[in-house]
């Protein structure tokens, strides 16, 4: 069987949008490409805000499976989505990439969390959908 293309969902700190869609990309794309995130920095915790709305709305612990890690720290990657974060990403080899151009939710209200969280949704299963052309 041939390995799944490797996405990784990339922001400045890997604690908010990055670590939704990488939990997303887990449950709703599994069979499409194995999901992973990173960050050009770290934060010690994933956004809590982030980590309380995928509980009541998916029944996704992010803290159990997932922490704030590097770029340095990917295995090779086919796909990379960067969030939008309106800095320079480092190059990532890759052999497709796209912006979502999300904004960054955090110390907002839960109505603009769960409006990110329904674009990253929407745009996770868009990108399972079209996964098989871009490998």
């Amino acid at each position: 069987m041939e390995h799944l293309p490797k996405a990784a969902f990339i922001c400045v700190h890997n604690s908010c949008r990055s670590q939704i869609a990488e939990a997303l990309g887990k449950q709703l794309a599994a069979d499409a490409f194995e999901s992973y995130s990173a960050g050009t920095e770290t934060k010690p915790q994933i956004n809590q805000d982030a980590v309380r709305l995928m509980k009541e709305r998916y029944q996704i612990d992010m803290e159990a499976t997932q922490y704030s890690k590097l770029i340095e720290e990917l295995p090779p990657i086919d796909i990379v989505i960067t969030m939008g974060c309106n800095v320079e990403c480092p190059a990532i080899p890759c052999k497709y990439q796209e912006d979502w151009g999300l904004d960054d939710p955090t110390d907002k209200n839960d109505e603009e969390f769960n409006k990110v969280i329904d674009t990253i949704y929407e745009k996770i299963v868009a990108l399972a959908a079209k996964c098989s052309q871009l490998i």
